[in-house]
């Protein structure tokens, strides 16, 4: 990888690929990362008959139940949200308990079990 690497005032690197004056006076990237990786784009999720995104887990379990999906207790695993497609199935989708944890690889297992109902889009 050539370019510059620049530490931010909390020790967190990033790469300038192509160097220009403009780039090192940037004080932060155009998109704020996420938790799990910095300077990318926020997803959001979308219910696609609706065109709406989701904004909290209260949505999302009312979406769910429209497809036949249904909340699972695990006393198991508490700091989870779990919703199975049926008794008879093994289709599961764990989510974390706090929405604000709700990442992208949460919304992509939605999605790859409801193709046709979700989809994960860069925010706008």
């Amino acid at each position: 990888m050539s370019g510059v690497w620049i530490f931010d005032k909390n020790g967190v690197a990033r790469l300038i690929p192509n160097p220009t004056r403009e780039s090192f006076e940037q004080k932060e990237p155009p998109y704020p990362g996420t938790a799990t990786a910095p300077g990318a784009r926020p997803r959001v999720l979308v219910y696609l008959p609706a065109n709406h995104v989701i904004r909290s887990y209260t949505e999302l379990e009312q979406r769910l139940a429209e497809l036949g999906w249904t909340r699972y207790y695990n006393s198991n695993q508490p700091n989870l949200l779990q919703f199975h497609k049926s008794d008879n199935s093994a289709h599961l989708i764990s989510l974390p308990n706090n929405f604000d944890s709700f990442k992208s690889h949460n919304m992509y297992d939605i999605v790859v079990q409801n193709r046709s109902f979700f989809e994960v889009r860069d925010l706008e």
